[in-house]
């Protein structure tokens, strides 16, 4: 096995939501990022305070084997156990320190309590968590879209980076939010069913409302790659691209997941004209046409757990192997237990930084998911043919 090269962790950059400006930061765009590899330099990171079991709701369970969703009915709402939440807090903690590093500046939500419940005149809900910032919001360039999410207990999930929103916005940062959805009844598909394999693939979601999740969609400067999923329908994504305008083009990858749920343990880019893909999920040969000059890398197989109230309490598939971040085109931040990962990212020509974070999959993902990168030194190019 090679010797990976590891980081010698040292007190990470200022970790508050709206740290106060200087005159000599005036003049650096407080929110700029094009796509998933430019120079890393402001990052949000989840947090784990209050985190609470997603309420019980068809949109919730339909991710999820129906053992684990009777057990996720009986327990939603409740915060999340100690044993769950101890060994995650102490990884995240390691690799918020390690971002800082490495200069990177890293910023937090408020803690909030997510036990408590909220509603709308047609609903109630208790709340989820500030662990995945990448889910509920999207930065595309100067801009910072609120996305309008389909699971009722992330209606507000938002609100606990409202303060650091606020403080982007008055030192000049683009601040849209995606109309807020009803999340009643007709959006849901009462009959839904998992398609089995070999069936035609079909979502729980109907077309009543536009939906999406953030994480659903990877930028590549002036391309956006999007999978339909789960929490994602046609209208969420016709949305995004009448906002976003004639300036940028979306592509929607077809996944083979028969319970799709966030692009980002499916298609991946990591560099210009590089992507990591899912061999279980994409079939290259149904990629966009405007993949055909890009290296194509296959993702191996993510190496078994070894624990396993893991494999039981995880929300995740088991391809977080592939929820990786990218510091910079060369140097990906990749979950240490997935020493295959490790090494075809060596063969590929990159740098990788291994670092813990396996135990936060009960909260919602890796590396990729409990962040935001706010801004990345570079511009706005195209990147396809």
């Amino acid at each position: 096995m090679p010797a990976f090269r590891s980081q010698r962790l040292t007190t990470p950059t200022s970790v508050s939501s709206a740290p106060p400006v200087d005159s000599a930061e005036a003049s650096i765009p407080p929110v700029l990022s094009h796509n998933e590899w430019d120079p890393l330099e402001e990052i949000v990171v989840g947090r784990l305070d209050g985190a609470t079991i997603p309420s019980s709701h068809p949109v919730v369970a339909c991710n999820l084997p129906p053992w684990a969703a009777r057990l996720q009915g009986f327990f939603g709402g409740f915060s999340y156990p100690q044993r769950l939440v101890g060994p995650a807090q102490d990884e995240l903690d390691e690799f918020v320190a390690l971002l800082g590093s490495l200069g990177v500046a890293v910023r937090r939500p408020d803690p909030v309590d997510h036990k408590r419940r909220f509603g709308t005149p047609d609903w109630s809900s208790r709340g989820f968590g500030s662990t995945c910032p990448r889910d509920s919001m999207l930065v595309i360039g100067d801009q910072i879209i609120e996305t309008p999410m389909a699971w009722p207990c992330r209606y507000f999930e938002t609100y606990p980076y409202r303060a650091m929103i606020k403080d982007y916005f008055r030192r000049g940062a683009r601040w849209t939010a995606a109309p807020k959805p009803q999340l009643t009844d007709e959006l849901y598909d009462s009959a839904f069913l998992v398609p089995k394999d070999g069936e035609p693939m079909r979502y729980i979601l109907t077309e009543f409302e536009p939906v999406f999740d953030a994480a659903d969609f990877v930028r590549a400067g002036r391309d956006l790659f999007v999978t339909r999923s789960n929490v994602t329908n046609r209208m969420g994504i016709e949305w995004l691209r009448r906002h976003l305008g004639p300036g940028y083009r979306i592509h929607e990858i077809e996944s083979r997941c028969r319970t799709p749920m966030h692009i980002d343990t499916t298609f991946l880019p990591l560099a210009p004209g590089k992507v990591l893909i899912n061999p279980e999920y994409i079939d290259t040969d149904h990629l966009p046409d405007v993949l055909k000059s890009w290296d194509i890398l296959i993702a191996p197989e993510p190496n078994p757990l070894d624990e396993r109230l893991l494999e039981l309490t995880s929300i995740c598939g088991r391809w977080l192997s592939m929820n990786i971040l990218m510091l910079d085109e060369k140097h990906p931040i990749a979950e240490r237990h997935h020493t295959d990962t490790l090494r075809a990212l060596e063969s590929w020509g990159f740098e990788p930084i291994p670092c813990d974070l396996l135990h936060y999959a009960p909260f919602g993902g890796s590396f990729h998911c409990a962040t935001l990168d706010i801004r990345r030194h570079g511009s706005l190019e195209s990147y396809v043919d």
